[in-house]
């Protein structure tokens, strides 16, 4: 059963969607975060929704400043509300007769995965930690998704970022960035990476009008300075698993995850998927939630 919930996370109301099977007493349950730009509507809700048909209670919300969740301006990505975000929704769960307080995992996807990694290294309230098509979004902004970016690249988003925090300073309206380009075409120039990006957030396969097409600048200097992984040896002894796509551009990240963290930890591989095909193929979802159902089954298991 879903249910529509509300909860606070320093100071703004966040806007989930909590799953809660069917017959169920107080058991575990598993925070779900989305990717960077998605809403609870997509890969974080079908995630979400398969694991509570396994028997999990699950939270799948809208970070802050996204989708249905309060804060201005809209479309801001910041690392540490994001982490903050991550751990209210523990508290949240914490609140519910349905959970089992120390029976609390968190399930991170994309730029979730690298958020989901830093929330729980310092809050040991999240026992179990899996992510699937990890990323840490300041890699990702600094080294590019295949981590071989220049670093011109960063330095001129940088500037622009202080450019534009100037001008809103001055009484300009937010500045933002298109995050999509327009045409399928252009998108295909970008590469494979970018194809799929734009093919799944604005096209019918996936798309929705609350899921952000452009990020605010004031964003850029706040993700370059986070490092989603500068905190993982507070993970241990915690279990930590990474499921990356054999095809993904982004796996680097996974791998890199892998090696920093200490403790139980296991890198499991999707044979065939790209970075978004864990998103919503059920070729690829399937074998990903089978995997996730078996960690979180023995690492809460009471």
């Amino acid at each position: 059963m879903r249910s529509d919930v509300v909860f606070p996370s320093a100071g703004l109301k966040l806007a989930g969607h909590l799953y809660i099977p069917d017959g169920q007493t107080p058991g575990p349950a598993i925070v779900v975060g989305h990717p960077g730009s998605g809403v609870k509507e997509q890969a974080a809700g079908l995630y979400a929704r398969r694991l509570a048909e396994r028997g999990f209670v699950t939270l799948a919300f809208d970070a802050a400043h996204q989708g249905e969740s309060e804060g201005e301006p809209r479309d801001l990505e910041d690392p540490a509300q994001r982490v903050e975000d991550l751990k209210a929704a523990v508290s949240f769960l914490l609140t519910r007769d349905e959970v089992d307080p120390d029976r609390i995992g968190a399930l991170g996807i994309c730029a979730s995965g690298g958020y989901a990694l830093a929330a729980a290294a310092t809050d040991p309230r999240i026992r179990a930690v899996g992510t699937v098509s990890a990323v840490d979004i300041s890699r990702q902004f600094r080294l590019g998704a295949d981590g071989v970016q220049d670093p011109a690249v960063v330095t001129d988003l940088l500037a622009a970022a202080s450019t534009a925090r100037t001008a809103e300073a001055r009484g300009a309206d937010v500045q933002r960035f298109p995050l999509f380009p327009v045409s399928e075409e252009e998108a295909r120039a970008g590469g494979p990476h970018v194809h799929e990006g734009w093919e799944y957030y604005r096209t019918p396969r996936a798309r929705h009008p609350r899921s952000a097409t452009s990020l605010t600048w004031t964003s850029v200097d706040r993700i370059a300075g986070f490092d989603a992984f500068a905190s993982l040896s507070l993970l241990a002894p915690r279990p930590l698993l990474l499921i990356a796509g054999r095809a993904a551009v982004t796996s680097w990240m996974s791998v890199a995850a892998f090696q920093k963290a200490y403790g139980a930890k296991e890198l499991a591989w999707i044979e065939g998927a790209t970075h978004v095909d864990l998103y919503d193929k059920d070729e690829f979802v399937t074998p990903a939630v089978e995997k996730l159902d078996g960690f979180f089954t023995a690492h809460l298991a009471g």
